[in-house]
């Protein structure tokens, strides 16, 4: 098993910046490729970002790119999302995610373990 324990959430107003982690226990962290997902009110949970384990390979879902950066330190077990000039439609739970494979790293199923999520919500 994987614990997966997100912080870093809040309210913030629009144009503003959060840095969200995701500290990992119980399993080899540099082994497992991470994820941030997020889900708003009313819609299905969607990607946000992924990295490999190496650090070497990301990903973001479109409508993020440019402001958002999925980075890690394997040897603080933590994944972080740091996220600048926050829109509101950006207002949502943010979970992060582990895959020891991924075959498609867009989607929720790859990914073996979850954190409980952190409230992002950002004001107009």
């Amino acid at each position: 098993q994987m614990q997966l324990v997100e912080s870093g959430g809040g309210l913030v107003q629009a144009g503003g910046s959060l840095r969200l982690s995701c500290a990992a226990s119980g399993r080899t962290f540099s082994t497992y490729a991470m994820a941030w997902f997020r889900q708003a009110p009313g819609k299905e949970r969607e990607f946000v970002a992924a990295i490999s384990w190496s650090g070497g390979s990301t990903y973001y879902v479109d409508s993020v790119k440019g402001r958002f950066t999925i980075s890690r330190d394997n040897a603080k077990n933590t994944v972080y999302l740091q996220m600048n000039s926050l829109k509101p439609e950006d207002t949502a739970v943010y979970y992060c995610a582990a895959a020891l494979t991924v075959a498609r790293i867009q989607g929720e199923y790859e990914y073996d373990y979850w954190g409980q999520g952190t409230q992002v919500t950002v004001s107009s």
